[in-house]
């Protein structure tokens, strides 16, 4: 595989292989509480069958999992100083036994820079994405600037950290680490399944002034649910064109029970609608092509905290 790996390397820009990430942002795993996998899992695999052959392609569930680490959360160093944050996150290190991060066992920073594009499913939980995606793209607050020389900084000294940031060399420091990138986002939703009235509010509502269904979130466009992780993506450099940016309702009226992976198999105008994200998935990274320095992006994303 490093032999592989190291002739991929060598070939000129437009030789090698276009390299994609596709990521299941569900909380739900077989293993695990709710005992059924979500729908983001099955969509991901959806979504590897239609990708073209010649691609190398990597995928990663981020979904809980009984003794699988979580992701760990950001600490909010950039609020402290961008120059404390650093990149990649050093607040967690692989393979922890204190403090197991998924981001770091599954190599995600240097995934992430490895690929061209990456495609991002999830549902809408309370009307955002689920804490599993906002967590890992917490974490990707790095990408943004964030500093690549913690040694400047001895690890993790904050006043180091805010005398550098003040210093000229930091604006030559500071950078988008994954510019140039291709981000897509596909959402799902029930849009409150069987939980709503006719007229639009939970049903379970004993103070039902306090409820306006004309104020509700979103109004028909509720993929603006993960609208904070496509700025994230745009304010980091990294492209999130519209036409990758979409959602599916799936379960509207049903009960939970009744809107499961198998259900929405079932459902054409959801299936229609994610297949024709893939194929725009596809023609859009076609078309842009490569981006340069993944190899190089990838060898600066290594761990180092120990």
């Amino acid at each position: 595989m490093d032999t592989l790996k190291a002739e991929t390397e060598s070939l000129p820009l437009e030789e090698r292989p276009f390299q994609v990430l596709v990521v299941a942002g569900s909380a739900r795993r077989r293993d695990g509480c709710p005992g059924l996998d979500g729908k983001a899992r099955f969509l991901m695999h959806r979504m590897l069958g239609r990708l073209p052959p010649d691609w190398q392609v990597d995928h990663v569930d981020i979904g809980n999992e009984h003794g699988k680490p979580k992701i760990q959360g950001c600490n909010g160093c950039v609020g402290s100083s961008m120059a404390l944050c650093v990149w990649p996150c050093n607040c967690y290190a692989p393979d922890s036994d204190h403090q197991p991060d998924l981001m770091w066992n599954e190599r995600l920073y240097p995934r992430l820079a490895r690929a061209d594009a990456w495609a991002i499913i999830g549902p809408v939980w309370w009307y955002g994405p689920s804490t599993n995606l906002k967590a890992m793209f917490d974490r990707l607050v790095c990408v943004s600037g964030g500093n690549p020389r913690p040694d400047l900084i001895d690890k993790k000294s904050t006043l180091k950290a805010q005398a550098l940031e003040r210093s000229p060399l930091w604006r030559q420091l500071s950078r988008n680490h994954l510019e140039g990138r291709t981000a897509a986002f596909f959402c799902y939703g029930n849009q409150g399944g069987d939980e709503l009235d006719e007229d639009g509010r939970p049903r379970n509502l004993a103070h039902r002034a306090w409820f306006d269904p004309a104020l509700q979130p979103y109004q028909g466009e509720e993929r603006l649910a993960y609208q904070g992780l496509v700025w994230q993506c745009r304010y980091s450099g990294i492209e999130v064109p519209d036409q990758l940016w979409r959602h599916a309702t799936v379960g509207r009226g049903k009960p939970y029970a009744d809107d499961q992976s198998d259900d929405m198999a079932r459902d054409a105008d959801a299936m229609a609608r994610f297949d024709a994200w893939v194929d725009d998935f596809v023609r859009h990274v076609t078309a842009k092509g490569r981006v340069p320095g993944t190899a190089q992006a990838e060898r600066a994303a290594q761990p180092t905290t120990a």
